[in-house]
C-alpha cells in the first residue's frame, strides 16, 4: 500500500496518509524543540492604569476559561449568559462572518470562489489586524461533484483558514487558541453535497471502524474528498487540516494550549467532523498524556450524525456549543421528522432504530429568538446570528426597521406574567417612544423647510 508522508521540521509528530484515505499518527522522539511561551517582563511596567484593566480582564478570563472551554457543560456561563462569555463566542462569530467578506463571487475575477486577499493581510482586509491571531493557513475542500463554473482552474474551493493566537493574546487569555475557521454553504456543488444527507459510518479511524458512528454522506465526501484526478491537485480537505494543527501542535508543545473550532451551517458541520476526527485520532494528547480541550462553536449548523456518533462525541470529550436561531430551518434539519425529539402521543421513543437511522444533535444549545421579523429570509445569516448575540434578552432588543405595531406586540408580551407596576412602567415606555418618534418626525419636517436669509 503507498504511503504519503508529510514530514515537517522541528516536529515531533508526523502525520501519513495512505492511498486509501487512511491516516497514521507518527512520533518521532529524536526531534526536541519546545518552544517555551514566557511574560514579558516590560509589560507590567507600562501605563498603570491600562495595565490594570488588563490584568483584571486578562484574570476573569483566565477564570472563565475551563467555563467558556465547556468542561462543565457551560452550567455556569450559559444560563443566564455570562457577559465575558458572551463576549468570546461574538468573537469567534466575527471570524466566521470575515470568511464571507473575503470570500470571492465576482465571476470576472481571477480569485473567483477563493480568498480576494492572502493570509498574512486577510484579517487586516476586514478591519481586525487587532484580533490577536495570526492566520497561517487557507483550507480548501473538494465536493465529490462535477458542475463546470466559470474560470474553473480546479475543484478545490476556498472554505477558511486556520490561525494561532499571538503572544499577546496569549497573555490575556492564558492560553496558546489554536482556531479553525470554516464559512457555509457558497457554491452549487456544496449545496447539492448538502442535499446527500443519508447517513454513513464515518471510519475515520483506519484501526477501529465504529461501523455504528454515522455522519452525513454529503458532508463527510466534502471532508475527505481530493483532486486525485489533477497530478498536482490539492489533497484533501481532512489531509490539510490534520497536517496543520499536527504542525501547530507540535510548534507549540510545552504552552496552554486549546483548540477552537468555528463555522456557520455547512461550516459547522466540518468543525464538528474535524473535532471528532482530531479526538478519535489523539491529536489531542500530548507527550504528558495531557488532553488538550477541543471546543466546537456551530453557529447556525445542523445535525451532523447519528446517535452513534454522538455518544462518541461525548466520550472523547469534545466540548460542542450550538448558537440557535428558534426561526432558522436549517438547525432543524436534515431529520426534520425523525430526530432525538422523535415522540408518539407525547412520549419519546427509544427504538433500537435510532442509534444508526435517526440524526441527533451533539452539545449544548443557546437559542436565540427575536420579534417577528420584517424580512425572514435572513433568519440564517450570519449577521443575524451575531446581532441576536448582541442582545440575546428579548427586552433588550432595539432592532432597526421595527414598526410601532411590532413596539406594541413587543410591550403586551413583555407584560404578560408581570405585576400592575411593571405594566404602567411598559405603558410610560410606550408614551415615550411615540413622544420620542413624533418628536423627531416633526425635526425632520423642520429641516425640509428652507431658511431665509435676512
Amino acid at each position: 500500500m503507498a504511503m504519503r508522508v508529510l514530514n515537517f521540521t522541528n516536529t515531533g509528530h508526523f502525520v501519513a496518509f495512505s492511498s486509501d484515505g487512511s491516516v497514521k499518527k507518527i512520533n518521532r522522539n529524536s526531534c526536541k524543540t519546545n518552544r517555551q511561551f514566557c511574560i514579558d517582563a516590560g509589560f507590567a511596567t507600562t501605563k498603570k492604569v491600562l495595565t490594570t484593566k488588563v490584568a483584571e480582564t486578562s484574570s476573569c478570563l483566565a477564570r472563565l476559561w475551563e467555563e467558556a472551554r465547556g468542561v462543565h457543560d457551560w452550567k455556569n456561563v450559559v444560563e443566564p449568559l455570562d457577559p465575558l462569555f458572551q463576549h468570546e463566542i461574538l468573537r469567534y462569530g466575527e471570524f466566521v462572518a470575515a470568511c464571507y467578506q473575503v470570500f470571492d463571487l465576482d465571476p470576472e475575477s481571477r480569485r473567483y470562489l477563493n480568498c480576494k486577499y492572502g493570509k498574512n493581510s486577510m484579517l487586516n482586509e476586514v478591519g481586525m489586524l487587532d484580533s490577536g491571531y495570526e492566520v497561517t493557513k487557507y483550507i480548501y475542500a473538494t465536493p465529490d461533484i462535477s458542475i463546470p463554473t466559470q474560470n474553473d482552474g480546479c475543484c478545490g474551493r476556498w472554505i477558511g483558514y486556520i490561525a494561532v493566537s499571538s503572544d499577546e493574546e496569549v497573555k490575556r487569555n492564558g492560553r496558546r487558541d489554536l482556531m479553525v475557521v470554516f464559512r457555509g454553504t457558497v457554491t452549487y456543488q456544496e449545496w447539492l453535497a448538502n442535499f446527500n444527507s443519508s447517513l454513513t459510518p464515518a471510519r475515520l479511524d483506519p484501526h477501529k471502524s465504529r461501523p455504528n458512528v454515522k455522519v452525513g454522506a454529503g458532508v463527510l465526501s466534502l471532508y475527505t474528498s481530493n483532486e486525485s484526478a489533477n497530478k498536482f491537485g490539492l489533497g484533501s480537505c481532512r489531509e490539510q487540516l490534520l497536517c496543520e494543527i499536527t504542525r501547530l501542535l507540535n510548534m507549540y508543545k510545552g504552552e496552554h494550549i486549546s483548540i477552537s473550532l468555528a463555522g456557520h451551517s455547512m461550516g459547522s458541520s466540518l468543525a464538528l467532523l474535524l473535532a471528532y476526527d482530531i479526538a478519535e485520532l489523539q491529536l489531542n494528547i500530548d507527550d504528558s498524556n495531557n488532553e488538550i480541550p477541543i471546543t466546537v462553536l456551530s453557529f447556525g449548523g445542523p445535525r451532523v450524525g447519528n446517535l452513534g456518533f454522538k455518544e462518541r462525541c461525548d466520550e472523547l470529550g469534545i466540548n460542542v456549543l450550538r448558537i440557535v436561531n428558534v426561526n432558522d430551518p436549517i438547525t432543524k434539519m436534515p431529520g426534520v421528522v425523525f430526530n432525538e425529539n422523535f415522540r408518539v402521543l407525547g412520549v419519546k421513543m427509544d427504538f433500537h432504530w435510532r442509534c444508526s437511522s435517526c440524526y441527533v444533535h451533539v452539545g449544548v444549545e443557546i437559542a436565540l429568538d427575536i420579534l417577528k421579523m420584517r424580512n425572514p429570509s435572513r433568519v440564517h445569516d450570519i449577521e443575524t446570528y451575531l446581532s441576536l448575540l448582541k442582545c440575546p434578552n428579548k427586552a433588550e432588543i432595539k432592532q432597526k426597521g421595527l414598526d410601532i405595531v411590532d413596539k406594541v406586540k413587543w410591550f403586551i408580551s413583555r407584560a404578560q406574567n408581570i405585576k400592575t407596576l411593571e405594566w404602567r412602567e411598559a405603558a410610560t415606555d410606550m408614551v415615550n417612544i411615540k413622544t420620542l418618534e413624533w418628536r423627531e418626525a416633526a425635526t425632520d419636517m423642520v429641516s425640509m423647510i428652507p431658511t431665509q436669509r435676512t
